[in-house]
């Protein structure tokens, strides 16, 4: 049996679907049901069992699950970078983090959980060094805290045998199954919205010296997220914290113009960026005041340690990913 946390969010729901369709009934689902709108992420999955978070923290410390599962895909957690509960994230992201971890190392169970690319703020070389890690806000403090605890327990503790233990600092995540986030959906899953509304995607104007649209991010497909976990969870010799983006940063208005073809394109030559804005498909609104100085204009991840760790899938760029996951909203209607 694997657990897998965070089940009904966006990543874990789409681990729960891969999982369900290898083995069925092999997922133990838990998560936090107070938005139940989250059920439509597994409601099609052949899960084993389902738990609330805090009923499953207070059994997990008494003892109750030892023995019964075989891995453990930690993805649950509060994502939203605006929290300004900062006990809260260090409760829910942190100490939660602890707990699981220490349950596995106990069990020598694999423990794979998602750290974020958040842990490097607004740095420009996105490497797993602590050199490199100043994050922005209390959301990648969280995260940054917990990578920090495991690298001290590998130093005092070192690496027990049979306990592999990965950490996998997710850039920007785009796909199905993320509707439920609202305003922490991804760039992609506003603009379908925008356009469906208002026959035009919008983007963030000129910030920091950068122009209207060409903040450059990571952006990777969740697909490509699933078969990192799985690589790791079918390779239990490899451990250690790793980037998981494209290694290839991609400005905004690349997802503008693909989302436009996709929408307002469809069987067309392939619009260039300079005909989507002479035709009124695409808007840049003002920065926001709120995120000046809390924001990553850029990010990159440098993918080497995951390729030295064996995985050589390609992953998706920006045009083909949103051309799939708006086809994906769509027929779905999402």
């Amino acid at each position: 049996m694997i657990l897998v946390t965070g089940a009904a969010g966006f990543i874990g729901a789409n681990l729960v679907h891969a999982l369900s369709k290898r083995k069925p009934f092999s997922v133990f689902a838990v998560d936090n049901m107070s938005r139940p709108e989250k059920f439509v992420n597994i409601v099609d999955a052949e899960v084993a069992d389902y738990l609330d978070k805090e009923d499953f923290i207070v059994r997990l410390k008494a003892g109750e699950f030892d023995g019964k599962f075989s891995a453990v895909l930690h993805q649950g957690a509060c994502s939203n970078t605006m929290e300004t509960d900062g006990r809260y994230m260090m409760k829910n992201n942190y100490e939660y983090t602890i707990a699981l971890f220490e349950f596995c190392q106990r069990e020598r169970i694999p423990f794979i959980y998602a750290s974020s690319a958040a842990v490097y703020g607004g740095g420009t070389v996105f490497k797993e060094e602590r050199e490199h890690e100043r994050p922005l806000n209390v959301y990648g403090y969280s995260k940054f805290l917990f990578d920090q605890y495991l690298r001290r327990h590998w130093l005092h503790h070192g690496i027990r045998e049979g306990s592999q233990v990965v950490g996998l600092r997710y850039f920007n995540v785009y796909g199905p199954l993320e509707g439920h986030k609202g305003s922490m959906a991804s760039v992609p899953f506003h603009q379908f919205h925008q356009f469906q509304k208002e026959g035009k995607v919008k983007l963030f104007g000129a910030n920091e010296g950068y122009e209207a649209g060409t903040q450059m991010r990571d952006f990777i497909y969740v697909e490509d997220v699933v078969k990192v976990n799985l690589f790791f969870l079918d390779h239990p010799d490899k451990r250690g914290i790793f980037n998981l983006g494209t290694g290839r940063a991609q400005p905004f208005n690349d997802l503008a113009v693909a989302t436009a073809n996709a929408l307002a394109n469809e069987g067309g030559a392939p619009l260039s960026l300079e005909q989507i804005v002479d035709q009124g498909l695409l808007e840049y609104l003002p920065f926001p005041d709120k995120l000046k100085g809390k924001y990553q204009s850029f990010t990159q991840a440098d993918i080497s340690a995951l390729r030295a760790a064996g995985y050589t899938e390609p992953f998706t760029d920006v045009a083909h990913g949103v051309a799939k996951y708006m086809d994906y909203l769509k027929r779905n209607k999402a």
